[in-house]
Order: C-alpha cells, then structure tokens, then sequence
C-alpha cells in the first residue's frame, strides 16, 4: 500500500489533500509511522522522530494514529486479495505476499493480476499499492519497491504501479541495487560489507561465498551469498501462528518510581491477557522489556510452570521480573509481552482450587462485560485516572506518546 496510514486519513480529512500529512506519535517523544509523498519531499520518512519531522516540515499537518481504523481497511483489502488466491501471507497491515501461481488460469498471468488488484483496491477502497511480480518473495518485495512514486528533484514522480521482473532476469533486476536493500543488511552488516569494498547487490554477489562467511558468520554469509544470486525458495505462508503477543508504550517522561511502573505493567498485562483469550491462544513465558532515559534496553523473562491467559498471572510474573531492576535512571519504554503460545488454554489446577472459585470464573465475567459494554467499561482498579479507567489498546500509542 502507498503511504498507507496517511492515505487512509485523507479520506477522512480530504481537505488535508495536497498538504504535507504524517501520521504517529505527535509529542516530542513520537516517531512518523507513515508520511505522504508530500512530505518526503521535505526529508519526513517513517520511523524517524517527530522532533525531526517537525524541524525538517515546520508545516505538516501531523495526527495522532488510529490503529483499530487501520486494522479495519486492512482486513478489507486483504480479503481482496483472497478472492484471487488462498495463499494470502500478510506481513503488516499495509503488506502482503500473494501466491499466484494456481490463478493463472482464471485471472491471467501475474502482470495481469498485478493491474487487477490495483484496481480493485483503488475501486473499493479509493486507496492505491504497488504491486511487484516476480518468482520469488526476495525479488518480488524489492519490485514493488521499484514500482512506487518517487521523489526526484524536489518533486513526486508517478510510479509504475507494477514492475515485473521476468524469470531469468533477476539478478540483472538486484545487481545494480545498493547492498542494504537486501534483507539482513542492516547499519553493521552494512558497515562491514563497505569494509570488503561492496556498494550494491552486484559487489555482494561477486564476492566468494567464504569470504562472507569468514566475514559474517556461516548462516549470515550463506544466507546473503544466496539472496545476492536471487536465491530464494521461502514460500507463501498464508495463516502463520503467532509466535508471541504482547504490548509495550513510549512514556511522556521517564518513570522513575516503583509504583507508578507496576500499575503500567497491571495495565499491559491485562491487556495481553484480553487480547489472548481473545485468539484463543495461551503462553507460557512472560518477557518484560525495559528501555531507559538513555535508550539502554533490557528484557527479562520467566518461564511459568503452566500455560496462562490472564491478565492477573501475568501481571503477576511480569511485576516479579520488574522488581528486580532499578528504575531510578529512569524508564522511557516499557513492554509486557507472552511467548511461547499454543492453542492450549488448560490451566494446572493447585489445592486452592478445591476451596474457592478459580481465576477463569471472574477473567470470563470481565469478558463478557467487556463485549457487551466496551473494554473502558472494566478493568484492574490500579488502571483508574482522573479522566476515567486507562485502558490499552492494541496498536494503541506504538509510535510513541501524542501531546
């Protein structure tokens, strides 16, 4: 999708058309999630800090995020998608692999697909994407990418919408690319392929394959070597199972007291545990992740003797993890996440069930208030503010904090 979550705003907020949009956490704290090609003529590109952004587009209209709104337009452009081919492998909101090799037959060949689906996203949802085709998911990603506007000269160019990459043509497609367009070239990778003399795909490929391993390690060396060469046979993986879920939030001021940071994992951990019970999904293990002032970040984690799916257990675990660490440098970012996660919810029974009702029977009372009267409606009493009962949503301030 282009400049998905700005172009999802403007069709609420058309007047704001033709102006510089971003779209993130607006405090000084924030970073851009999204900014239209209007204001990546300024320099604005997503994951930068908002302090930035402001400086570099004084003028910019900037607006907090709305993820639950995302979500919805999302989920209808992905079943787009599906009415052309089951193996849909979404990997964002705004992105998704799509295998089209059975549809052929009744569609036409990928470029064909490719102009369809960019119809039709734009016909039902008045958004636009850009498509890439190609025979593999490496190539494909990186086509997209080339079919996107540009900007170029201080000014936004149009772009293909498709850019196909014929089969036996991709490594003539990745050569001239730079090298960190590859996936797994990050800052230090990078840093140490300049050191080898490599600048684009191209210097990678030429390099021995020993090189690079004695370089970066076997798997990293190997992996890259391939990716070079347009080797890539990962397939479409439509329906992945969730590896971990979790939340965690940017403050507006570093927290420094004990307290004040347990209620902030009370209020995670009765949000993951909503959100779990809700998939149907139960973990085992309870990671709290803690950045400080001076961006220093540290996890914990504790592996719980069985599976668990509310909030009060791992609040529970998480509060125990968080009294280890000294929180007087200051914590900026907080995180309650559960991994380890399975289809199966069945809880080991102690003694103290045999006496009283268990957990499960109050965790199902909130949900079923919560579905018929909204989450706002219940929550853990140490969630209370002045301006009502603090809950966290999903996608909720993942950006960092607004005003």
């Amino acid at each position: 999708m282009d400049a998905f979550f700005v172009s999802v705003e403007l069709l609420r907020r058309p007047e704001l058309r033709g102006r510089p949009v971003v779209v993130g956490g607006t405090g000084l704290r924030g970073v851009v999630a999204a900014a239209n090609y209007e204001a990546r003529v300024h320099g604005v590109f997503s994951a930068m800090p908002t302090a930035q952004a402001r400086r570099l587009c004084p003028h910019a209209v900037f607006l907090p995020g709305d993820h639950d709104h995302y979500a919805r337009v999302s989920g209808r452009v992905m079943d787009l998608f599906r009415d052309v081919t089951p193996l849909v492998e979404p990997l964002s909101l705004d992105e998704a692999f799509l295998d089209v090799s059975g549809a052929g037959r009744a569609v036409g060949d990928g470029p064909a697909i490719g102009r369809l689906l960019r119809d039709r996203v734009h016909e039902t949802e008045q958004l636009t994407c850009s498509v890439g085709v190609a025979t593999s998911k490496l190539v494909a990603k990186l086509a997209s990418e080339a079919a996107k506007p540009r900007i170029h000269a201080g000014r936004v160019e149009p772009g293909l919408g498709v850019r196909v990459v014929e089969a036996g043509r991709e490594e003539e497609f990745l050569h001239p690319l730079p090298a960190r367009a590859l996936w797994g070239v990050g800052p230090k990778t990078l840093a140490r392929l300049e050191r080898l003399g490599v600048q684009t795909v191209g210097d990678l490929a030429a390099l021995p394959v020993g090189t690079l391993v004695r370089t970066l390690g076997e798997a990293h060396g190997g992996h890259l070597h391939h990716l070079a060469h347009a080797i890539d046979d990962r397939p479409v993986v439509p329906d992945q199972r969730l590896k971990s879920l979790g939340h965690e939030e940017t403050f507006p001021h570093d927290l420094r007291e004990p307290e004040e940071l347990r209620r902030e994992v009370v209020r995670m951990a009765d949000a993951v545990g909503g959100r779990l019970r809700r998939a149907g999904l139960a973990g085992r293990t309870v990671v709290l992740k803690v950045r400080f002032g001076d961006f220093r970040t540290i996890t914990r984690s504790a592996t719980l003797p069985s599976v668990v799916d509310d909030g009060m257990a791992i609040a529970q675990a998480a509060t125990e993890l968080l009294a280890a660490i000294d929180p007087t440098p200051g914590v900026r970012l907080l995180g309650v996440t559960v991994s380890g996660l399975t289809a199966e919810t069945a809880r080991q029974l102690s003694f103290d069930d045999l006496d009283t009702r268990s957990w499960s029977d109050a965790t199902g009372a909130v949900d079923r208030i919560r579905d018929r009267f909204g989450d706002a409606a219940i929550g853990p009493a140490s969630s209370l503010g002045e301006d009502g009962l603090r809950i966290k949503r999903r996608g909720n301030a993942p950006w960092g904090p607004s005003w």
